[in-house]
């Protein structure tokens, strides 16, 4: 009989696991974390968004690595509120479509098909999330397929 894991031991015995089925590890979340967020910082759509609102990068991309480390390999070390961060952001479905597309880019260039497979995954799931929740904040209830666009809640 195979005792029964809890607690820190538990996120542990997961987080090797994934390790191990994916390959990945914290230095290839910190090579994505930071070959995204250069693309994004040149991006014409993205760029200026984050350019308003970060001003100093390396805490921003520290975050950004905890908050990967704790979604692709369930490590706990972010600690924060991504939802309440994006509420107030000028962003829509198409956003959302272009963030992808740069993840998705990134991901294949710097990871193995498992790992690559294994963010994307992820990424996919948190961006519907978000903009379910920013179209919520508009007053627009998406329905299974739809997307938010920002003249749906009267904005320009």
């Amino acid at each position: 009989m195979e005792a029964i894991v809890a607690g820190p031991a538990r996120r542990e015995q997961l987080t090797a696991e994934i390790m191990e089925r994916t390959g990945i590890d914290e230095a290839m979340i910190e090579r994505l974390v930071r070959g995204f967020y250069a693309k994004v910082r040149e991006d014409a759509v993205l760029g200026p968004i984050f350019d308003a609102r970060i001003k100093d990068w390396e805490p921003h991309l520290a975050q950004m690595c905890a908050f990967w480390s704790s979604v692709a390999l369930m490590t706990g070390r972010y600690h924060g509120t991504p939802m309440a961060k994006h509420l107030p952001l000028p962003v829509d479905g198409g956003h959302f479509d272009r963030w992808l597309a740069l993840f998705e880019e990134t991901a294949r260039e710097i990871c193995p098909g498992e790992a690559e497979a294994h963010f994307v995954e992820r990424a996919r799931r948190i961006a519907q999330s978000l903009e379910l929740g920013i179209a919520g904040v508009h007053g627009v209830m998406l329905g299974k397929g739809e997307r938010f666009r920002r003249k749906q809640a009267g904005a320009v």
